[in-house]
């Protein structure tokens, strides 16, 4: 499944790994990617929910392949439960590499984001 094509319709954000993104042995650090995912999901809900929202939870994270410097990395975003106040939302990331067009998927997680009104209190999301 990792070299089936992701679904290009979802793209949330795409970014080229750049060496200020490297741990001390010189790899991506995985604190980028699940930033980067945090942001790929947070565009799903506030689009979702039409406002501000927070995130409330990382419930899964699973980091299947190295990132390197330089390549190009795609993530996408797909809504997967409205509750009341509440998004459940999928990330995927997925690289293309350097010197190459092959592409494959190097991380997945689960967000869970809440909407939010201008007191920072939680608000109903509209189905």
């Amino acid at each position: 499944m990792t070299n089936s094509p992701p679904p290009i319709e979802e793209l949330c954000l795409r970014v080229i790994a750049m060496p200020r993104d490297t741990n001390p042995a010189g790899d991506i650090f995985g604190g980028w990617l699940v930033s980067n995912m945090d942001m790929a999901a947070g565009i799903v809900a506030t689009h979702t929910s039409k406002g501000r929202v927070v995130t409330a939870a990382i419930d899964k994270m699973a980091f299947i392949r190295p990132v390197f410097v330089g390549d190009e990395v795609s993530y996408y975003g797909r809504l997967l439960k409205i509750g009341t106040t509440s998004m459940q939302i999928s990330v995927e990331a997925w690289v293309r590499r350097a010197r190459g067009e092959e592409i494959h998927k190097v991380t997945e997680g689960l967000f869970t984001f809440v909407a939010i009104d201008e007191e920072r209190k939680p608000r109903t999301v509209e189905k």
